[in-house]
């Protein structure tokens, strides 16, 4: 097993990070909630790799991190237009939105849905690699499947480390705490993981109520 290449966050290791996507490459990086484990969205043997890297069920979908809200608009059907509200005061940020997939979206990562969950990650080393891929990042938390996940680069399992092919060290970063995950195709919408961002905050945003029907080891994580 071949040692993962370990880069800093700076600039000029924004190339390498986007060469070993393009070439099918699995990474862990950080976010602004813990560390992630991703590949690009439409490598779908890579993605395959992940689920078994983490011994994570096929039928936990995964989520789509994206650099922008015109990368976001490229996975999804649609948005709702009354959900943009959303779009505009708490992303880029620690929510993640159910929507309706588009076409290009691999059936891996939904759990073979018609569902996908995205979010806009507000990390900046993050937004450069996904800009200059011109792609999200179908991934999760770099943990074991029922094992808590981490914003301490140094607490990583190493057995997951070594399954893949660049780590982007940080150090610590991030809160530590889950995105926020809220299915904007039910009526009322419904909060499916309570995380950074809070029920009453969605609501104060959107004006108007949302449901709470929490589900454990369903939803994809951070």
């Amino acid at each position: 097993m071949n040692e993962p290449k370990i880069i800093p966050p700076e600039e000029k290791y924004i190339d390498s990070a986007v060469e070993a996507l393009k070439k099918g490459g699995i990474i862990i990086f950080p976010t602004e909630t813990v560390y992630g484990i991703g590949a690009e969205f439409r490598q779908v043997r890579s993605i395959e790799r992940i689920f078994l890297i983490k011994r994570r069920p096929f039928t936990i979908p995964l989520l789509l991190h994206c650099a922008n809200i015109e990368q976001m608009k490229m996975v999804v059907k649609e948005l709702p237009h009354w959900a943009e509200p959303l779009t505009e005061m708490l992303l880029p940020g620690p929510l993640a939105l159910i929507l309706y997939r588009s076409e290009i979206v691999p059936d891996i990562i939904t759990g073979k849905t018609n569902k996908v969950g995205v979010r806009i990650v507000a990390q900046p080393f993050f937004t450069r690699v996904a800009l200059k891929l011109a792609s999200p990042l179908a991934g999760t938390s770099a943990n074991f499947s029922g094992e808590p996940a981490t914003n301490n680069f140094a607490e990583i399992n190493k057995e997951i480390l070594l399954q893949c092919d660049t780590a982007i060290d940080a150090g610590r970063s991030g809160s530590g705490r889950p995105s926020t995950i809220l299915d904007l195709t039910t009526v009322p919408p419904r909060l499916l993981r309570q995380g950074e961002i809070g029920k009453d905050e969605i609501e104060r945003v959107i004006q108007r109520k949302v449901d709470v029907r929490v589900k454990e080891k369903t939803q994809p994580e951070p």
